[in-house]
């Protein structure tokens, strides 16, 4: 309504959070379609998100996603046209996540401000479900059961989100390896931990951009990801891939990792090539252009 009144050509909703009404057409920004296709919140929370999520998406006038995964997705699900939606991709921010050494005496207080004393498997993110982080810490103790020479601890970062305790309670289970749940931490600091890791994973069960994985490439990190909506798409195929309902071939793929230098260093250059095609400038470029086009059609 407060659109309506400044007489407003165009309103840009950059998540669907809002109902699109009045006369002032709508672009909206729907990152993903979590959800429809991966809904792991309570019931309430859920109904709410796809009911905004369908509002938003049937009544914008043009609709921008982050992913070619969620455009098919957005598509396949709400039955929208193609023609409706236009893919910009997320950027990195590159003065945070870079391939720069990091400075070693940070890198060592931060460690033992989380008390990792060794060398570490990495992930960052949310812990909730969609994560698949308790199949990850399965298969790194599996990793760890067959072959002990890879004697490495697993540091997950990321705030306490939603339904998060069985991995809690995995990760603080007794088993062979040490997992350590570091909690929230500033980006500096995770960039200086992605910049120390010998391994990242992605387990992702699904996502629409994953920024992580990015950031993580971005840092010059050897990545593995799942083998699941949008990571092939974003990573540009050049990790290496696996099964993320599979344990075993998780922790297959992350010794083979481990093991091999070559392909560790492959990984490493290549992930960095891809991860500097993704720009904020860009983005805010492509996103400024889909608003013109729509305000003048």
């Amino acid at each position: 309504m407060a659109a309506a009144r400044a007489d407003a050509g165009l309103l840009f909703a950059p998540v669907p959070a809002l109902l699109p009404v009045g006369r002032v057409p709508v672009v909206c920004t729907i990152h993903d379609a979590t959800p429809l296709t991966a809904p792991s919140h309570s019931r309430p929370v859920v109904w709410q998100q796809q009911y905004f999520l369908r509002a938003a998406a049937g009544r914008s006038k043009r609709i921008i996603t982050v992913s070619e995964c969620s455009k098919t997705d957005l598509v396949n699900v709400l039955g929208l046209p193609e023609e409706r939606i236009q893919v910009v991709y997320n950027g990195v921010d590159k003065t945070v996540f870079h391939e720069q050494p990091a400075s070693e005496e940070e890198q060592r207080q931060l460690l033992n401000k989380i008390g990792v004393k060794r060398r570490y498997i990495f992930h960052h993110g949310t812990i909730q479900p969609r994560k698949n982080l308790v199949r990850l810490i399965q298969a790194y103790r599996l990793l760890r059961a067959k072959n002990p020479n890879l004697d490495l601890d697993l540091v997950l970062v990321g705030a306490l989100g939603w339904q998060y305790k069985e991995t809690v309670r995995i990760a603080k289970r007794d088993g062979r390896g040490r997992v350590i749940l570091a909690g929230t931490l500033e980006d500096q600091e995770i960039a200086l931990l992605l910049k120390g890791a010998s391994l990242v994973v992605v387990p992702s069960l699904y996502e629409g951009f994953c920024l992580p994985m990015v950031e993580a490439m971005a840092c010059g990190a050897p990545v593995i990801a799942a083998k699941t909506s949008c990571l092939p798409e974003i990573s540009g195929g050049v990790l290496r891939y696996f099964d993320p309902l599979a344990i075993e071939d998780m922790a297959a793929c992350m010794e083979q990792v481990l093991e091999d230098s070559s392909v560790r260093n492959s990984l490493i250059e290549r992930g960095r090539q891809q991860a500097a095609r993704f720009d904020w400038r860009r983005c805010a470029q492509e996103t400024l252009a889909v608003l013109r086009q729509t305000a003048h059609s």
